[in-house]
């Protein structure tokens, strides 16, 4: 049977990961320190802790990934008419948004997927800490297993 002490602690692992509202990078900072000062008293909050920080730097890899590729659209359409050996072309430099291009949709439709994204990384997190909160173990989806 698992301690109401570990089931809390393994809650607030997960629910920590909301601190980057308030701190930079406190989506990390919280769960490893929770992770690392109790790791070895309970093996139900080594697992949990390890399930965070491993979605949380999943995520990270997931939102580098995506601003790579959506990125160079914004900006290939951005400077479109500007010639890169013409250094006068900054004279005539204008953005029309009468046309958008198909990059424009690339972009945007890939900045849509991270805002989806987002949501459903917010509800995860929720899920696992109702399930940590219940005793019972969670595996967030498409976590890439860095510690193990």
């Amino acid at each position: 049977m698992i301690a109401n002490h570990h089931k809390n602690l393994a809650t607030f692992i997960h629910l920590s990961t909301f601190s980057r509202f308030v701190i930079p990078f406190g989506n990390f900072i919280g769960p490893i320190l929770l992770w690392a000062a109790n790791k070895e008293k309970s093996d139900f909050v080594d697992q949990h802790g390890k399930q965070a920080i491993n979605f949380q730097i999943s995520i990270l890899l997931y939102a580098i990934i995506i601003g790579t590729i959506s990125v160079p659209f914004f900006i290939f359409k951005l400077f479109d008419g500007m010639s890169v050996f013409d250094f006068r072309g900054f004279n005539n430099f204008h953005i029309n948004i009468g046309e958008p291009s198909p990059l424009l949709y690339i972009g945007g439709g890939l900045g849509v997927l991270a805002v989806i994204a987002f949501i459903i990384e917010l509800a995860l997190i929720v899920k696992a800490s109702l399930t940590a909160r219940d005793g019972k173990l969670y595996k967030y989806p498409l976590t890439i297993n860095f510690l193990k």
